[in-house]
């Protein structure tokens, strides 16, 4: 009933709104499928103790990315140091959340890795029309989905062995539940 209200009004219903992110969080997520081939794995939807989760986990030869979908079909978003503005709206904090969950997936990976592991943020906004970053804004990878095949070519900072090592740590529910 509360959908129909919502709509009536020409408002966005919460559940309309979770629709869309997940939308946007599958089509992201066959996205970093396709760089499989390069070396790289994927885990999708990894809970945390406060209940939300990760959206995606990339792991390969240039390193460790937690990926952070946001849906904004025919919108434009402008991305600076800490926050994103979409359509000139209001400051959102897309920056300073990833750059915060980058920390903390880097603080659970190194406790149960022997190596240090490098983790950087990304933020990938789906259907946008136009992505312009600020030219400060370094701390935080941005794409727009279909650019984030980008990411392939990336080597350096994991061998074979320590992708494997990571990717097998990441998969274990109770490493991140227990974090």
């Amino acid at each position: 009933m509360r959908r129909i209200w919502s709509r009536l009004l020409g408002r966005t219903s919460e559940w309309e709104s979770w629709h869309k992110g997940l939308a946007g969080e599958r089509r992201v997520g066959r996205e970093l499928e396709r760089l499989h081939p390069f070396g790289w794995r994927v885990l999708h939807g990894i809970p945390t103790p406060t209940g939300g989760d990760i959206d995606h986990l990339l792991i390969g030869p240039g390193g460790v990315f937690v990926v952070n979908a946001k849906y904004h079909d025919g919108k434009s978003v402008w991305l600076g140091d800490h926050a994103a503005k979409v359509n000139h709206g209001r400051p959102q904090p897309y920056a300073n959340i990833s750059r915060s969950e980058a920390r903390r997936v880097r603080e659970v990976l190194e406790r149960y890795c022997e190596f240090p592991v490098h983790v950087e943020p990304v933020l990938v906004f789906v259907g946008v029309t136009d992505l312009t970053k600020a030219p400060t804004a370094h701390e935080v990878r941005a794409y727009k989905e279909r650019d984030i095949a980008s990411l392939a070519p990336l080597s350096g900072k994991l061998c074979p062995e320590q992708v494997e090592a990571v990717y097998t740590v990441a998969r274990h529910k109770r490493v991140w539940l227990n974090a």
